[in-house]
């Protein structure tokens, strides 16, 4: 099947989500592989309810393509299984219930004193109940209508997403992307005056959960060189979104690798909660809310007729590279190129300590067989605790969204580090699935149970986003 994909001499790439903010990056990236990739269509593909930021975005994407002298068609549409028709390469960057979600998802653990967090907590178990049902049902076309087409996913929480996608959808096609690893490649080399050419990075873990250790030229490591910098700049490789509380350097120094931003969640709980909360507590809001303004102000700039390439404040949206690195990875599929990227892909025993059937976010060449995950062996006892803890929370959850157990859902919510086991989880769990209940059809039947007993989002803002439910 790799070989159809290789000898296509115009391809067909498809967006799912196309009128998200971030698909400038997206078409730059396209555009600075003009050489790599004979691209000749490119389909961007919302619902209804995105339509009028596809339509603008879609235009800009036009323009831009434009300005670079290409004769690329780009095509905008509602209708998901025409656009999927035939593709080579399928990337999907969505988000169910849109922004409005993500504030319920932030707001509610907050109102009850847990983290509200995209992809981590309580908000992100539900970012998964909600896009799980719709990537398989995303994989359920494409087996039809472009089986030979790769699937290049950095729809969050990605790593959970992709698990679902090679074990429920059963398809192996298919490169789960996280622009955390990015950053941090492109912001350390720095810090001991090298470039990345100097150095050689391994990563090892789950998305968002992940450690690395780095090398120079001459194989010295110089991961604890890297450590020294980093607690004189703390905030090096750190995503938007992410409060900048330093890590205790004698904990890092005890494990000798460099975790990944999300950590702070973990190692710093009592911190990152105090700082939600106080986020909560402000007019400004959570990163939610911020975010929706900075997407307002956004499209605004894109609605401009003139306006024909990536805006510098798309760096304030958060989530930077993930487009370019969606757009190496076709890449390096299309021209075989071997490239070193950091993946979401099946563990096959580069991660010793998880299931090789399963996904692990690893260092990885990638090229036209895919990923093919480089060893990064064992992980010492307390890495090892939190990995197999974390990777087996991600297989019941994923389990618990393809299925629509609430009893799963609730082991989840028992197991998250950031949710305090017991009766106050149990109700958060109950509230979220009323406030996005939209979303999730797979726990109808528990959430006609929960509407039937009077349970209403008690936070005012989150209460608001919350549709009233259906009569019976």
């Amino acid at each position: 099947m790799e070989g159809f994909i290789m000898t296509r001499e115009a391809l067909k790439l498809v967006t799912i989500g196309g009128g998200s903010s971030y698909t400038p990056e997206l078409i730059e990236g396209y555009i600075k592989r003009r050489d790599q990739l004979p691209i000749k269509e490119i389909w961007l593909v919302d619902i209804p309810a995105g339509e009028e930021k596809l339509n603008i975005v879609g235009a800009m994407a036009k323009r831009m393509v434009k300005a670079a002298g290409l004769d690329w068609q780009i095509h905008l549409t509602l209708d998901r299984q025409a656009a999927l028709k035939d593709a080579d390469f399928v990337s999907t960057q969505f988000r169910v219930g849109r922004l409005p979600a993500r504030i319920k998802d932030e707001r509610i653990p907050n109102y009850y004193g847990l983290i509200g967090q995209e992809t981590n907590g309580a908000g992100g178990i539900f970012k998964a109940f909600r896009t799980v049902p719709v990537i398989l049902d995303i994989v359920h076309d494409m087996q039809t209508l472009c089986p030979n087409a790769w699937l290049i996913n950095f729809t969050n929480p990605s790593g959970m997403i992709t698990e679902a996608i090679k074990t429920y959808g059963h398809w192996d096609k298919v490169i789960g992307l996280c622009n955390v690893p990015v950053m941090a490649m492109l912001s350390e080399p720095e810090l001991i005056g090298k470039t990345l050419d100097d150095l050689t990075y391994k990563f090892a873990g789950i998305d968002h959960f992940h450690w690395h250790r780095v090398w120079d030229n001459t194989g010295q490591e110089v991961t604890m060189q890297i450590i020294d910098k980093l607690f004189g700049d703390d905030d090096a490789g750190l995503p938007t979104n992410i409060f900048d509380v330093p890590f205790f350097k004698d904990q890092l120094a005890n494990m000798k690798m460099i975790p990944c931003g999300y950590h702070r969640y973990y190692y710093r709980q009592e911190e990152m909660l105090k700082h939600g909360l106080e986020e909560y507590a402000n007019p400004e809001g959570t990163r939610a809310q911020q975010v929706t303004r900075i997407e307002e102000e956004l499209f605004d700039l894109y609605k401009d007729p003139n306006l024909d390439y990536k805006p510098k404040q798309l760096a304030e949206r958060g989530g930077a590279h993930y487009s370019d690195a969606a757009c190496e990875a076709i890449a390096s599929i299309y021209q075989d190129k071997k490239t070193h990227m950091v993946v979401s892909t099946l563990n096959q025993g580069s991660v010793p300590d998880l299931p090789s059937d399963h996904v692990v976010e690893v260092s990885a060449q990638v090229g036209a067989a895919g990923a093919v995950p480089m060893a990064f062996g064992h992980f010492q006892p307390a890495e090892r605790g939190w990995i197999q803890l974390m990777k087996n929370m991600e297989l019941v959850i994923v389990e618990a969204a393809a299925t629509g157990n609430y009893g799963l859902a609730l082991q989840a919510f028992t197991m998250n580090p950031l949710i305090p086991a017991g009766a106050t989880a149990k109700h958060v769990l109950d509230e979220m699935l009323v406030a996005h209940q939209k979303y999730l059809p797979q726990f109808a039947t528990k959430i006609k149970e929960l509407n039937a007993a009077g349970l209403t989002v008690q936070d005012p803002i989150a209460a608001e986003l919350t549709e009233k439910p259906a009569l019976a």
